[in-house]
């Protein structure tokens, strides 16, 4: 299935992307941000926070946004 991945994490994309039907949240997370810490990002689906156990629907729109910007005070 399909859905609209947002990464705001560097230079940031849009792209919608093929998961596995049942993906949830932890697991898009884990594959696409390696070596990331959670509770470093603001995530969200359909614009709304999420739990880490939520799973995806076709069409959702995922944006992970860090909550410290690099070089910010």
């Amino acid at each position: 299935m399909k859905i609209l991945f947002l990464n705001h994490d560097g230079g940031g994309f849009a792209d919608h992307i093929d998961i596995e039907d049942g993906m949830t949240v932890e697991t898009l997370f884990a594959s696409r941000m390696k070596n990331a810490r959670p509770e470093d990002y603001l995530i969200r689906v359909n614009r709304q926070p999420c739990t880490a156990g939520q799973q995806l629907q076709e069409g959702d729109r995922v944006s992970i946004t860090p909550r410290k910007i690099e070089g910010a005070a």
